[in-house]
């Protein structure tokens, strides 16, 4: 494998890690800062998550662009730096409005992934890019397996220890980046900067009048939604129902991640070598429709850790989404393209944990009309079930 590619599978496999880092600890962390129930911790949890997607969706088409004109390479850098920065003011956080502060910093460079993504796309031939993309899911797979399963014990040791791993872990790739990452964007596929293309709703224009784009991002969209309820939910959804603590959360997210890294980096090429992409993106949300509607009613650890793999099997359906798209794009707005995606992605991320983290609460607060903790993973199956309708009746209307 070449170091470049390496260091892509690094670069989202650190950034996954740091993200299920801190995932397992985050509700004790939020009572110990501010104090409360768990219900008013997953409000909060919903507000910090939203406020770091605000940031992501506003400044992605930036990032996109800006990697466009001057590279992948000085955008990803000063994004990694940026981001072992933002983890050692969230270890050092006394209070919520400090870790709220830390979210909207960490949110405006978190731009890692769509840039990754892009240079994915440089590297690959037209026909490999949503198997590639998939890599990159496999990637990502992996850092959520390593990255929950050690929150989990060094949340043993503290709420700020995992800050500090995520943010050495991020320094760490940085230098690694530093001496490896070539430039993939060259004269003839470099692209002028301008504002106009550089904001949320030019950048979506721009994209979204290639045709077929707009109903397959609107599915990204619905998708996305759909499958944050795990981050924005399940720390909180599993101490409630199960009882589980920090460590035993960990583990169950490395068992999800074990399995979307087995997904994405094997499964998936078998699936579009044989099926094809639209295949892929169907079957992916019909079994994570089976998984949501199953997390809805359980109430048994046991069972719920054996649907957490099975969820993992529907990780094929995002990565043939990608495909789709990155191939009815030209090459010089692969990073444009990749900024969208990463706004889109970010819009879910300003919507899903504010809207599970509400359902959550009204399900299993004081005044509850009904006690049903599954709550959230039923309101992801009906959108699972109107982006797989949406999805169908594009691919009906395409020439």
């Amino acid at each position: 494998m070449r170091l470049p590619v390496l260091f892509i599978l690094v670069t989202v496999m650190l950034d996954a890690m740091g993200i299920g880092l801190i995932m397992p600890i985050m509700p004790d962390l939020i009572r110990e800062v501010h104090g409360g129930d768990l219900a008013n911790a997953a409000i909060w949890g919903g507000v910090l998550s939203t406020v770091f997607a605000v940031m992501q969706f506003l400044f992605s088409p930036v990032v996109g662009n800006l990697s466009d004109r001057f590279g992948r390479r000085p955008v990803l850098l000063v994004s990694l730096a940026a981001m072992a920065l933002d983890y050692l003011v969230m270890a050092l956080a006394g209070s919520i409005w400090l870790l709220l502060a830390g979210r909207i910093v960490g949110g405006v460079t978190a731009a890692t992934h769509a840039t990754a993504n892009a240079y994915m796309a440089d590297l690959s031939e037209p026909h490999e890019k949503a198997a590639n993309f998939g890599l990159v899911g496999a990637g990502f797979g992996i850092g959520f397996v390593l990255g929950p399963l050690v929150g989990g014990l060094l949340g043993e040791w503290g709420t700020r220890a995992p800050f500090h791993a995520a943010a050495a872990l991020s320094a760490l790739n940085f230098v690694f980046g530093l001496l490896v990452m070539g430039e993939t964007v060259t004269d003839r596929t470099r692209r002028a900067f301008t504002w106009a293309r550089a904001n949320p709703s030019g950048s979506f224009r721009a994209v979204a009048r290639l045709p077929g784009l707009k109903p397959l991002l609107a599915v990204y969209f619905i998708y996305s939604v759909a499958l944050y309820v795990y981050p924005a939910i399940w720390a909180y959804f599993t101490q409630e129902r199960f009882g589980w603590g920090a460590q035993m959360i960990g583990l169950s997210l490395g068992l999800f991640g074990i399995a979307m890294a087995l997904v994405q980096g094997g499964l998936i090429r078998v699936v579009l070598r044989h099926f094809g992409e639209r295949f892929a993106v169907i079957w992916g949300q019909v079994i994570d429709g089976v998984a949501m509607a199953g997390l809805t009613v359980i109430t048994s650890g046991t069972l719920a850790l054996i649907l957490t793999p099975l969820s993992a099997l529907g990780a094929v359906a995002a990565p043939a989404l990608q495909g789709i798209m990155a191939r009815r794009v030209s090459d010089d707005a692969q990073g444009e393209l990749q900024g969208v995606l990463n706004s889109v992605h970010a819009l879910s991320m300003i919507v899903s944990p504010l809207l599970m983290a509400w359902v959550f609460a009204a399900f299993t607060g004081n005044g509850a009309p009904v006690y049903l903790p599954g709550a959230p993973f039923l309101v992801a199956l009906v959108l699972l079930v109107l982006g797989l309708v949406i999805f169908l009746r594009s691919e009906a209307d395409a020439p």
